[in-house]
């Protein structure tokens, strides 16, 4: 069975959370509708005329891409544009068109967490924070005998971490009342007889972002029909997220020799390079996209280099002179985190045992070449 539009977005969200996206992002479903079964989901950098013909051939009914189809805002609809004609093709196939952005860079795992990986980054940690976590209390009474099974779904959940430690809770023994009524079918007792149950007040430590996912993985390892729980806001801050990653290279190299690391790394033809080649370089600050304006956050950081794409002139004149360092592999550079999605997607519909596949995009959306 094919899954609907609407589950492959849940499971994207799930690892980029909508609420990790900057403010005025464009993101979301920009074009057509999540309401029907998607047989493939192909996943680009880009969503260019090319794309959209690559997923008709493939026969794909949705695009996930990273740079928003719709970024300006639509005076008209004319077809007889390039751009007017491609959202006509997106129409007449029936293909929807969802944006990951800045959720995408942010999420944990996500954008700049992989390019921070592709170069052998250690101690990470964001270059800008734009999402703190907020931390709540998850109450819930379980019978004895499911205890042990009910935590353990709420810890592979996600939740129960305070700081460096995991499976943090804590349990009381008590005892829980009440009475089945007409139409109930309690897992303890019988219908119109007081009941007395020996039960465990489990609390742990649930972030915002997964409580859903706990919530559900609670109730489905629970025994009883009506699950008796409670979620308490709390006055503490969890993780916090954020755009680009600060880390330190794993043995020191020159500016040059990083920059054709690079190249490597990002599968780019070329980088473009301000300061001096032979610069020793130790802690490196990495932005996908463009980063031009994360040049006093990289120098905050105390990084040596930064390597993000479009870089203008001005901003390089401005680095140079503060003593940063700049490699610019290209905006393109992030098509790293296409293979990403993918692997994700599927392995998280096949636990579904849905028969929806993910694709990554083969379409080169680079726009220049050297001559």
């Amino acid at each position: 069975m094919y899954a609907k539009g609407q589950t492959v977005i849940q499971l994207m969200e799930r690892f980029a959370p909508k609420q990790y996206a900057v403010e005025d992002d464009r993101i979301g479903l920009q074009v057509g509708t999540l309401s029907k079964p998607v047989q493939k989901a192909l996943i680009a950098l880009d969503v260019t005329e090319a794309v959209v013909e690559e997923a008709i051939s493939i026969g794909a009914e949705l695009i996930i891409a990273h740079h928003a189809v719709i970024f300006r805002s639509l005076k008209s609809l004319q077809t007889d544009t390039p751009a007017g004609r491609l959202y006509e093709k997106l129409i007449k196939n029936d293909i929807a068109v969802y944006i990951a952005h800045t959720n995408l860079d942010v999420a944990e795992g996500g954008m700049n967490d992989l390019m921070a990986d592709a170069l052998d980054l250690t101690d990470t940690c964001p270059l800008e924070e734009v999402h703190t976590d907020r931390l709540k209390k998850l109450v819930v009474f379980v019978p004895v005998s499911h205890h042990e099974k009910v935590q353990d779904a709420i810890f592979r959940a996600g939740a129960g971490w305070i700081g460096g430690y995991s499976h943090c809770s804590f349990n009381i023994a008590g005892t829980g009342t009440f009475m089945p009524q007409e139409g109930t079918k309690p897992f303890i007792g019988e219908q119109g007889n007081m009941e007395h149950a020996e039960e465990i007040r489990l609390e742990t430590i649930v972030p915002h972002s997964i409580e859903r996912k706990v919530i559900q993985a609670m109730l489905r390892a629970h025994p009883y029909e009506e699950v008796a729980y409670d979620i308490y806001p709390l006055d503490l801050l969890g993780k916090s997220f954020g755009l680009g990653r600060v880390g330190r290279l794993p043995a020191d190299c020159t500016l040059d020799q990083l920059a054709e690391k690079v190249k490597l790394a990002f599968d780019v033809p070329f980088t473009r390079v301000v300061g001096d080649g032979q610069q020793v370089i130790r802690k490196v600050a990495v932005l996908g996209g463009s980063g031009a304006k994360y040049v006093r956050h990289t120098q905050f950081a105390g990084a040596d280099v930064l390597i993000t794409g479009d870089i203008d002139y001005h901003t390089a004149q401005d680095a140079l002179a503060a003593g940063i360092a700049l490699i610019d592999p290209g905006h393109n550079a992030e098509k790293i985190v296409k293979a990403k999605v993918r692997d994700y997607l599927n392995q998280e519909l096949q636990a579904l045992k849905s028969e929806t596949e993910a694709v990554a995009s083969q379409i080169d959306t680079e726009v220049f070449r050297l001559v």
